[in-house]
């Protein structure tokens, strides 16, 4: 079936506009839904109230080239309760976005806390910028101020996350082979170095319960990483060319990884076993053929909220949501040059990027069946190995873990 438009946001174009620089590599929804950003290339990243996007979708149609909202009025107090939208000069290209929401009783692992600079509140919202010169900038969304300038990384940080607990614990992938920890809690101080990739580091993703971090890279690249210890807990081993994205599903039981090798895979990262293969390519390559240059590149791939649907975006230029449970995608939409795509905070629609705009499309609707909500509250508590252990039906047990 072929997914149903919902709007896009144009960047403003000049004829002396490059392309080269103008690439979309990233988009982000805030954590509570409040907000959209995305890299309109040349070093400007673009913040929208995201509920005024939707309205103004549906007031005018599909096409929109910007969000349209006034500037804000009266004090600090009602600033927060209006958001409106940003345009942030970053400096240098812009690789990659992350928003990070704190919570306040969350324990900062930082040795010094009798002073800080920044002592962030629960209604704070923090956007970190992953920019081409190996700099990260992290600023307020409801303000548009630049916060901090982490400066450690040697080469360009391809990517971002912040630990889902609300600590904000920011882990930076680089293409300087490794990933830095850093706790802006602490003002941004940086607590550790996870060194293992044998070369460019492109993407990484904590799991919902931020104790296990996946990084993926170049030369087949997909490892697990301790976040209590800051150690290795094993390699996944089975794609054949670059993996470049990854996301765990909302239960934490599931990985999801795109590679260049024209595939996606679907892990359960308890045991290092792939449960599932999405081809972008028919007839699947032979390994030597996905190794190297194959017009179907896998680009980005990410979950939706309700754990049933991934949606993955190739240079076939075509992006398709596919159900867990299926080998072909349910619906497919049409899109030259993309290079990421994420679902909005809630589910309802996918975001993509393309040479400094956005599209969007809705998402499959579909009501979960009360064995996957089951099966989505276990996961959420319980590892594979626990779940194996549970004395229930064979049939019941390989459904727990995905194998059905």
């Amino acid at each position: 079936a072929r997914s149903r438009t919902v709007g896009e946001l144009l960047a403003p174009t000049s004829p002396f506009d490059k392309k080269c620089g103008r690439e979309n590599w990233t988009v982000a929804f805030a954590p509570d839904g409040s907000y959209l950003a995305w890299s309109q290339g040349h070093r400007i990243v673009k913040l929208v109230p995201w509920a005024q996007c939707l309205s103004n979708f549906l007031l005018h149609g599909t096409k929109n080239g910007s969000p349209g909202v006034g500037p804000r009025q009266g004090g600090e107090g009602s600033q927060r309760n209006k958001p409106c939208e940003h345009v942030l000069d970053c400096g240098d290209i812009v690789w990659s976005l992350a928003f990070g929401s704190s919570v306040p009783d969350k324990q900062s692992r930082c040795v010094n806390v009798e002073w800080h600079r920044f002592k962030f509140g629960q209604d704070q919202l923090l956007l970190a910028t992953g920019l081409g010169n190996g700099r990260i900038k992290i600023w307020d969304v409801y303000t548009g101020k630049l916060l901090l300038n982490l400066m450690d990384h040697t080469e360009v940080v391809r990517d971002l996350t912040f630990a889902p607990d609300g600590s904000l614990i920011l882990v930076s992938a680089s293409r300087d082979k490794t990933l830095r920890v850093w706790d802006l809690k602490d003002d941004g101080n940086m607590m550790k170095v996870l060194r293992g990739h044998p070369n460019w580091v492109y993407g990484c993703a904590f799991s919902p319960d931020s104790s296990i971090l996946c990084s993926v890279g170049a030369s087949k690249a997909v490892f697990l990483w301790d976040m209590d210890k800051y150690s290795m807990l094993r390699k996944l081993e089975g794609h054949h060319n670059d993996v470049v994205a990854c996301e765990f599903s909302p239960d934490g039981a599931l990985l999801a990884t795109a590679s260049y090798d024209t595939r996606v895979y679907v892990w359960d990262p308890h045991i290092g076993v792939i449960l599932r293969e999405f081809g972008h390519l028919f007839p699947p390559p032979t390994p030597i053929f996905a190794g190297g240059a194959n017009d179907r590149w896998v680009r980005s791939v990410c979950f939706s909220h309700d754990g049933l649907h991934v949606a993955s975006l190739a240079d076939d230029k075509m992006v398709r949501f596919w159900r867990i449970d299926e080998e072909y995608p349910v619906q497919v939409a049409p899109l030259n040059n993309g290079l990421c795509c994420t679902f909005s905070t809630d589910g309802s629609v996918l975001a993509a990027g393309q040479d400094g705009s956005v599209y969007f499309w809705a998402s499959p609707r579909q009501v979960c069946s009360l064995q996957h909500l089951c099966r989505l509250a276990i996961r959420r508590v319980m590892p594979t190995g626990l779940v194996k252990s549970l004395p229930l039906p064979c049939k019941v047990l390989e459904f727990l873990c995905y194998q059905i």
